[in-house]
């Protein structure tokens, strides 16, 4: 009974002096493994503050052109492909047939069943914008209208939502001028809204067309 006995106590404490090497000790986190707050970081995580982890967009763009042009499809239409609105605006990024016709798409019908296509014109009907936007985006872009800070990014939006022809009036017009489409969405919005995005590294093409 004895030996039996010791043998039982040697197998608790050699489970107790395991156990005891998983508990927490009150030793401080390294402070490196955070993001500080004056970093200027695009993205925060991993945080100690609990209110860092509520309400998280997923995936998270950030300022970057992939949250840029995901952010405006959504918008536009929830960024379905295959979205038609009441008006005959077609896919991700709600093109009229016009528009499609200014970049070289002819046929709606193929547009709107393929989603590469829809990314190629996205990024070519940007860069036609740009080029015929090119002066007015150099000499506004920093500048405040309406309480809205001008960026590249926001004209290019708002290009995208009215025509290069009403984004030139609203500046002509120091922000007098501002049109909304036919579902009482503004210019303006679109320049707020999606003001500060990367979209620098979008070249500007005359009669940009989808290769």
């Amino acid at each position: 009974m004895i030996k039996k006995g010791i043998f039982y106590t040697s197998i608790l404490l050699t489970v107790a002096f395991i156990s005891s090497g998983f508990k927490p000790h009150n030793s401080q986190i390294s402070g490196w493994f955070f993001a500080d707050n004056d970093e200027g970081l695009l993205y925060v995580f991993p945080s100690q503050k609990s209110d860092d982890y509520t309400n998280l967009n997923v995936p998270f763009t950030g300022k970057f052109f992939i949250g840029y042009k995901e952010a405006l499809a959504f918008k536009e239409s929830q960024g379905k492909y295959h979205k038609v609105n009441t008006l005959g605006y077609l896919g991700k990024y709600q093109f009229g047939s016009e528009t499609l016709k200014s970049i070289g798409v002819n046929d709606s019908l193929h547009f709107l069943n393929n989603p590469k296509l829809q990314e190629k014109a996205f990024v070519t009907l940007l860069s036609k914008n740009k080029y015929e936007l090119r002066d007015y985006i150099t000499k506004y872009e920093g500048k405040v209208i309406n309480g809205i800070k001008i960026t590249e990014s926001g004209i290019l939006a708002a290009a995208h939502l009215g025509g290069i022809g009403s984004v030139k009036k609203f500046f002509k017009t120091n922000g007098a001028r501002v049109k909304k489409d036919a579902y009482g969405t503004s210019i303006q919005k679109y320049l707020r809204d999606f003001a500060g995005y990367e979209t620098h590294e979008i070249p500007a093409v005359k009669n940009a067309k989808v290769k």
